[in-house]
């Protein structure tokens, strides 16, 4: 039976297309700045950057190559789970792969002091500060718990879980009918006006008004009875 084994391990390991392409360690290490200089770039002041180096698809069979240079990805996320694309430039073959790397961004942030269901307002008590990975999930952070105290869940939280944009009720900041205050912004210059809402103006969403003058224009609920217009 040891010798059955011992042979079938042997052929699978001869077995073509089973051997898995080692990276050069100093390549592994231009992709790793290559990572954290795009993530740093994006990451708030006081945070700490760590890269986690994946490995290339086992099944892959790569030409051998001379120059192998690390780039982005277009439209590439270069937070949290993402990959790294390399591309043969000297060799038999140019050849155009991914890697997989992990990038983790280590701030201070406000999370939930303790369980917390949907629907609740947050106060002072619920909120502490705590560092964290920010990119492991989608959404922004906040990092000072004033500007959360009174906003409402909508979605319960876990004890010590990030409080995120997305978990957050979005706020109305004025009711149809209502005069707002219009800035009306294009390349070069920008107008304040007033203007009478159509609809409600929910926090980040689109919203028409009406001017004196009967004109309607479309704009984005920005802030307490205010709405920016982006020509």
């Amino acid at each position: 039976m040891l010798r059955a084994t011992l042979l079938l391990v042997c052929l699978l390991a001869a077995l073509p297309g089973r051997a898995q392409t080692v990276l050069d360690p100093a390549l592994l290490e231009r992709v790793r700045v290559l990572a954290e200089t795009a993530a740093r770039a994006a990451a708030p002041p006081n945070t700490r950057v760590a890269v986690e180096i994946g490995a290339l698809d086992a099944r892959l069979r790569l030409a051998p190559c001379q120059q192998i240079q690390p780039y982005l990805p277009p439209g590439m996320a270069v937070w949290g789970r993402s990959r790294i694309g390399l591309r043969c430039t000297d060799g038999v073959a140019r050849w155009n792969v991914t890697l997989p790397v992990r990038v983790a961004v280590f701030g201070r942030a406000v999370v939930a002091n303790g369980p917390l269901p949907a629907g609740v307002n947050l106060s002072q008590e619920q909120l502490a500060l705590a560092d964290i990975d920010i990119a492991a999930e989608p959404g922004a952070v906040f990092t000072d718990p004033a500007l959360l105290i009174g906003r409402t869940l909508a979605r319960p939280l876990g004890a010590s879980e990030a409080v995120r944009a997305p978990a957050l009720k979005s706020r109305q900041w004025f009711a149809a009918g209502e005069t707002v205050q219009v800035r009306v912004a294009g390349e070069g210059f920008a107008v304040a006006s007033e203007a009478q809402a159509l609809s409600a103006g929910i926090e980040g969403q689109e919203v028409r008004v009406r001017f004196e003058s009967g004109r309607i224009a479309s704009g984005r609920a920005v802030g307490e009875r205010r709405v920016d217009v982006l020509l």
